[in-house]
């Protein structure tokens, strides 16, 4: 997933129009993008390391501690991440990285992680015979387009499923709080991130849940259609699952 960027246009362009391009299109459009090396989450780890070991604790730090918190880097990690640090960097690097961090992840933490703007809902009992792990349903729209707010507890998946219908249907998800995955049949994991789109038509076999590691939420979009209904199908497995990083 390319990384987008537009501080060095926005801040730099008429001043340092080379510098805002290399910040812009080479740091993030090509070095953060490349996925294929290191994912995301392990940019975040080793570009919040390197600026605390040089104590520059400002606001490019907390750009990236909440970046960091974007992809997946949950309140624990982070704790341990600085604590080993600070036996390398420095222990005054350490504390003042800290509190930084401390900010960061305490705002609004609780309603973020769990649920997201749109609240946790309740347990997704109706369902939980499709589900592996613990998932919450809070539903938004009583009438018109269905719009639910789901909520998945670190490793939590649904099954293989179909949106099935004579025409139109199928879903859309919009991620909006921690890390998780999508999955088509026949095709290569999705990582998602709060932000994502995911458009999926009907009669397409997939699947999505959280990260081993974190919470995840998205809201599921009922797409209109004629003589809807899911399919659900087999589970995903731990050992197809435990792939995933």
């Amino acid at each position: 997933m390319a990384v987008k960027q537009t501080a060095g246009r926005r801040d730099l362009g008429d001043f340092a129009p080379k510098f805002a391009e290399l910040n812009d299109d080479v740091l993030f459009g090509e070095v953060w993008s490349r996925e294929d090396k290191l994912s995301l989450r392990d940019r975040s780890v080793v570009t919040v390391v390197s600026l605390m070991a040089q104590g520059l604790v400002d606001s490019s730090f907390r750009y990236h501690l909440e970046t960091a918190k974007q992809n997946g880097i949950t309140k624990e990690e982070r704790a341990d991440i600085l604590t080993h640090a600070a036996f390398y960097a420095g222990w005054p690097k350490g504390w003042a990285a800290f509190r930084m961090a401390k900010e960061v992840w305490t705002e609004d933490e609780t309603e973020e992680i769990h649920g997201g703007m749109f609240g946790l809902g309740e347990t997704n009992d109706a369902y939980a015979q499709y589900f592996i792990g613990q998932s919450y349903l809070k539903r938004l729209t009583s009438t018109g387009v269905p719009i639910v707010n789901v909520t998945f507890e670190p490793g939590c998946r649904n099954n293989w499923h179909v949106h099935q219908a004579k025409a139109g249907g199928g879903q859309i998800l919009l991620c909006t709080d921690g890390r998780g995955w999508y999955q088509e049949w026949g095709k290569e994991p999705q990582e998602l991130h709060a932000g994502d789109v995911v458009e999926i038509p009907s009669g397409v076999k997939h699947w999505h849940g959280a990260a081993k590691d974190s919470w995840f939420s998205h809201l599921a979009i009922e797409v209109p259609g004629v003589e809807t209904a899911n399919e659900w199908l087999e589970p995903v497995g731990d050992e197809e699952y435990n792939k995933l990083k």
